[in-house]
């Protein structure tokens, strides 16, 4: 089976940018599912209930969370009422939502069965809140998560570098994929580990390109001159779309293949 995760998805033009890709690609490509990082969609930070609707009805699947799910006050509510959208499992426990959670796959190929997906959303602690172990956190949920489903794909949002590899050699194995977000740059070294894993640092960013990470250039830049506090806004102009398409095998789990990849809209 082939699963498509699209990387941190950015304001309106990311948005944009998946409504108008995503029907096409999926088709091309063979997703029988597709997952999106949606934290960022709602103007930079966070995500509401108009921007994870723009998601799942562009074709989205199930969409993932990070640091930045909380910033608008309705999520709390959303995260409770809607299966489709994670949050990081390694909060702690009472946090509105869940971490992680089985979904079924349409049967997009011909002669091919509907097949559960474990999806698992974990937040770094490097550079970031002093969360809950992803480590130990991880291992906890993929054995909970292996009882009703042999495929996982796990998104772990963090910043560092060292901390994604680290969760992906820990993890090799035990998930059919573990895939980088966060930090909106796209990474080339995807691979599948020894154990059957794939693995990717940073999946990348889907909204403005000629942007710094997503949000407007000059603004960014005075920030960075002068250290003056300043707000942000997202950028216009080009947009991209950055991605991994993970290649699975439905029966064991082991990861196959994963490739990035890449669309631009001038």
């Amino acid at each position: 089976m082939k699963i498509l995760f699209i990387g941190d998805v950015v304001g309106k033009p990311g948005r944009r940018m998946v409504a108008a890709m995503l029907p096409g690609l999926r088709r091309e490509l063979g997703a029988d599912l597709v997952i999106a990082n949606g934290e960022n969609s709602a103007g930079g930070f966070g995500i509401t209930r108009e921007t994870f609707e723009d998601l799942v009805g562009a074709g989205v699947d199930v969409v993932t969370g990070g640091n930045h799910t909380w910033q608008a006050r309705e999520v709390s509510g959303l995260l409770d009422a809607e299966p489709r959208l994670l949050r990081p499992a390694n909060y702690p426990p009472g946090t509105p939502g869940r971490g992680g959670a089985v979904f079924r796959t349409g049967g997009n190929r011909p002669g091919a069965a509907a097949v559960g997906v474990a999806v698992l959303n974990l937040e770094g602690r490097v550079f970031m809140q002093p969360l809950l172990s992803p480590f130990e956190v991880g291992r906890e949920e993929i054995a909970r998560l292996r009882d009703e489903a042999a495929v996982i794909v796990v998104d772990f949002h963090a910043e560092a570098t060292s901390e994604k590899i680290a969760l992906g050699w820990h993890l090799d194995g035990r998930a059919s994929a573990v895939v980088g977000t966060h930090t909106h740059v796209q990474t080339a070294d995807e691979r599948v580990l020894p154990g059957g894993t794939a693995f990717i640092t940073d999946v990348g960013m889907t909204g403005p390109r000629d942007s710094i990470i997503g949000m407007g250039r000059e603004e960014v830049l005075q920030r960075f001159l002068t250290l003056l506090p300043a707000r942000f806004e997202v950028a216009g102009g080009p947009t991209q779309l950055n991605a991994v398409l993970i290649d699975v095998d439905e029966h064991t789990g082991r990861a196959r293949g994963i490739e990035r990849v890449r669309r631009v809209l001038e």
